[in-house]
């Protein structure tokens, strides 16, 4: 995310709060939020040859060009290409944000990620969850309630260890307040406090957020340069 010097710790936890939706939940509950609800699937939807040029963005050439790469259609994610490494390339949408985010809805939203093959056996489980239950006409409570439930039941899986991806796509859109925001790696875990890391801390490059419900922690890395090559400015 931060190839620059930040000037303080407080302004680097304000443009994660603007990405990430933390401590909006009064925008988000405000009826006059920019994205009240979902918008028509066609404006979520892309080319399907662009969609895995944007996700293959996501990490360097010497590893996305032998990933599997996913597409979402209309009735989910679908394979567009086998991989052979062992990492999954995809472009999450905006219904994989924090719940909370004024942006949940915000079709525009394009995030691509590149998941090592922990993170495809044990992360992107969630996002197809989330994602069949969004395109099947189910509410954001809904969506939580079922998501909480697979948890509990294991039919989603704690998070393996190493679990992580690239984020280093210039291309992406993570929200309108940030846009591409700036390159970074995640790592995922299960039932780990993010002060473990000293995430958050004064002087700490790390950020995190955490749900819950989804038994999810994420750890955000900041990193210089983008997947291709060139310097985060």
């Amino acid at each position: 995310m931060l190839g620059r010097t930040v000037s303080s710790i407080a302004g680097k936890c304000i443009v994660l709060a603007l990405m990430l939706g933390a401590a909006w939940h009064s925008v988000a509950q405000d009826a006059g939020t920019p994205y009240p609800n979902m918008a028509p699937l066609d404006q979520y939807l892309m080319d399907r040859n662009s969609e895995v040029a944007l996700a293959r963005s996501a990490a360097p050439e010497s590893i996305s060009r032998d990933a599997e790469v996913l597409v979402l259609g209309r009735q989910g994610y679908e394979t567009a290409m086998k991989g052979t490494n062992g990492f999954v390339c995809l472009v999450e949408r905006s219904w994989t944000s924090p719940i909370d985010d004024p942006g949940f809805w915000n079709p525009k939203g394009r995030a691509p990620l590149c998941l090592n093959a922990a993170a495809a056996r044990t992360y992107l489980p969630r996002t197809i969850k989330r994602t069949d239950l969004i395109l099947a006409g189910r509410t954001k409570a809904q969506m939580i309630e079922a998501v909480r439930a697979a948890v509990d039941k294991k039919e989603l899986p704690p998070m393996e260890l190493g679990a992580m991806c690239y984020m280093l796509s210039k291309q992406g859109y993570l929200g309108d307040p940030v846009g591409h925001w700036h390159p970074h790696l995640m790592f995922f875990l299960s039932q780990t406090a993010p002060a473990t890391w000293g995430a958050g801390s004064q002087g700490s490059p790390i950020f995190a957020f955490d749900d819950k419900w989804e038994d999810l922690t994420i750890f955000l890395v900041p990193v210089q340069q983008w997947s291709d090559g060139t310097p985060d400015h």
